[in-house]
């Protein structure tokens, strides 16, 4: 039905998930985050309950296992569900469970999870899993996109495409990056158009967003002008889509 990847950003701290799946809106049911304590998609027959469930128990100091033995022990479609993410320290963990439609499976690495259900094989966690690997001169959030669309080239979803999503979050109010593709021919390639437009036009401005660090952000029209200018300047991947 589904696949992942969920991932924490050595540099930054920051929490990344990109989904992608033969069905309506992905974005909206899968990932869940909590900053502090972990992300994770919840997914095949999703459960957002059981997700967020699993993000409790992180919280309360259970491992990843325990959590998700803990979620989902009175939930009797449990053998349904697959299940996967990081901690906030980037502890992977992993959930697939027996009744998972093939094929179906989850590989972990250090600070990543990728998992999938319904896929055209293994090649397409294993795809997934190698670009991510292989992929670290690319920010985080290119890197997860990247590696989502090396799945997808594997054969991805044996039913088809229909929507994907990219969720990025950090200690922020906001989150660094959230776009969805809910309903599209080639989501991962409108995914992907989507994001380079947020890189070029919209990631900028996130310079003069109230923080905790300030409250107020920047208001004035001549000041978020020159912040946003010099963020650009300044930025060292300005060029990561220059032809």
């Amino acid at each position: 039905m589904t696949w992942s990847i969920v991932a924490r950003d050595t540099a930054q701290g920051h929490l990344g998930v990109a989904i992608a799946t033969c069905a309506f809106a992905v974005g909206a049911l899968c990932p869940r985050f909590h900053w502090g304590v972990g992300a994770l998609s919840s997914q095949s027959y999703s459960s957002p309950l059981a997700g967020e469930r699993v993000l409790e128990h992180l919280a309360a100091g259970l491992d990843g296992a325990a959590a998700v033995n803990h979620a989902l022990a009175d939930d009797d479609g449990r053998a349904w569900r697959q299940i996967h993410g990081v901690s906030a320290g980037g502890t992977p963990f992993a959930y697939t469970g027996a009744d998972c439609v093939d094929w179906c499976g989850h590989w972990s690495g250090d600070g990543v999870s990728v998992a999938g259900n319904m896929l055209a094989g293994p090649a397409v966690v294993a795809a997934t899993a190698e670009a991510w690997e292989n992929g670290g001169d690319k920010p985080f959030a290119a890197r997860l996109l990247a590696a989502l669309a090396a799945g997808e080239a594997a054969g991805g979803d044996k039913r088809g495409k229909q929507s994907a999503a990219l969720r990025v979050v950090g200690p922020e109010a906001h989150s660094e990056i959230d776009i969805r593709v809910d309903d599209h021919r080639e989501p991962l390639g409108e995914l992907t158009r989507l994001f380079k437009l947020f890189w070029q036009e919209r990631r900028p401005h996130f310079s003069t967003v109230p923080t905790h660090a300030d409250p107020s952000g920047i208001t004035d029209p001549a000041a978020r002008t020159a912040a946003i200018d010099a963020f650009i300047t300044s930025d060292p991947h300005r060029r990561l889509f220059d032809a």
